[in-house]
């Protein structure tokens, strides 16, 4: 996507429902007073503009309102689009304090609104869906992304067995079933040959880094994905958790990082933006802050962690093309995020070749 899409615009608030996500209300009405503590209708849907990759509602009754995400319907990669782990994780998160949506319920029922669902609470407050915060002011921008980074510190400070997530992921090999993951993905999805891609996926496999100790890894973690307080540089919730899993922190941490690798001519690039002039920390800062808030230490491989993260992000914009080709992605803007791919690959190759390829 380009800069000149207005993220905050187009991305902020509700619509009608799509009629190709529109949901049997009757239906979910009555499973919503049987399963969700407290509910009481009558119920009004709208559709976020959000969340291409699960589609996103907003339930509205007189006394509160609430989010449902559920699956898109229609055939799907493997293991794409698991509510049911999202659910799993954010009950887990919810009981120690962490900063998530209150999770209300689950529904593996294909039959009450034609696929699997859950409903949490909707957390009021801010989302900035461009990175450079247009409209704050230096130190305010500085103080959001130090939120975002103490944040995901706080996450990675969480052992997962201590919390009942022993079982949430595979132990060990993260890196490395990540690799292969994510070029099955590819590979499922894939289009027009794309050697940037072809390389990666034989450098990868072969300079695997070391593995670090076992967290929660969110996954998709950024800005956009967070509701920070109305006033405070302080993170509310963490939504989307859709690709968590266990494995390596710093993936997580360096994941945060590519935005600094991308052109701004991208949506949500800094690469060549005057980042002491917008306030924005530099990498060195974030990864001070990060290596001393989580007790991990700085990562010493980023070349390589940029290069996976890249090639992992052009992976799963090859997805939502094939979601485009398909008719099931959810988002206006899947097509233009199915354009990156080729320039994704070619910034990870460029990290490869620094990280020794």
């Amino acid at each position: 996507m380009t800069e000149a899409l207005d993220a905050q615009q187009a991305f902020s608030g509700t619509r009608e429902v799509d009629a190709r996500y529109r949901l049997d209300e009757v239906s979910l009405q009555a499973w919503l007073t049987a399963n969700v503590e407290g509910f009481e209708g009558p119920l009004e849907v709208r559709q976020f503009k959000g969340g291409q990759s699960n589609p996103t509602y907003e339930l509205r009754t007189p006394s509160r309102a609430y989010v449902l995400r559920r699956k898109p319907p229609g055939t799907l990669l493997a293991s794409a689009h698991a509510v049911d782990r999202e659910f799993a994780v954010i009950s887990a998160l919810y009981r120690q304090g962490f900063p998530v949506a209150r999770p209300y319920g689950l529904c593996t029922d294909d039959g009450i609104i034609g696929s699997m669902f859950y409903v949490m609470e909707k957390v009021e407050g801010r989302i900035y869906w461009d990175l450079k915060l247009p409209g704050l002011t230096p130190e305010q921008r500085r103080d959001i992304w130090f939120a975002q980074v103490d944040t995901l510190a706080e996450l990675h400070r969480l052992d997962p067995v201590e919390i009942g997530l022993a079982d949430y992921g595979k132990p060990g090999n993260y890196f490395a079933r990540q690799v292969g993951r994510w070029t099955k993905q590819y590979r499922a999805s894939e289009g027009e040959p794309i050697v940037a891609m072809d390389r990666l996926i034989d450098f990868l496999p072969q300079t695997l880094p070391a593995e670090g100790p076992s967290r929660i890894v969110h996954g998709d973690w950024r800005l956009d994905n967070m509701i920070l307080h109305p006033t405070e540089p302080r993170v509310q919730a963490v939504l989307d958790w859709e690709l968590s899993t266990l494995g390596d922190a710093m993936a997580d941490f360096s994941y945060l990082l590519i935005a600094y690798a991308i052109p701004q001519t991208l949506r949500n690039g800094l690469l060549g933006a005057d980042l002491e002039a917008l306030g924005i920390p530099s990498i060195d800062e974030l990864a001070e802050r990060y290596g001393q808030a989580s007790g991990l230490g700085k990562p010493d491989n980023l070349d390589w962690l940029l290069a996976y993260n890249l090639f992992r992000l052009a992976a799963i914009c090859q997805g939502i093309a094939g979601r485009v080709r398909d008719g099931t992605a959810a988002s206006d803007h899947a097509r233009s995020m199915a354009a990156q791919v080729g320039p994704l690959s070619d910034a990870a190759w460029n990290f490869a070749v620094k990280a020794g390829a």
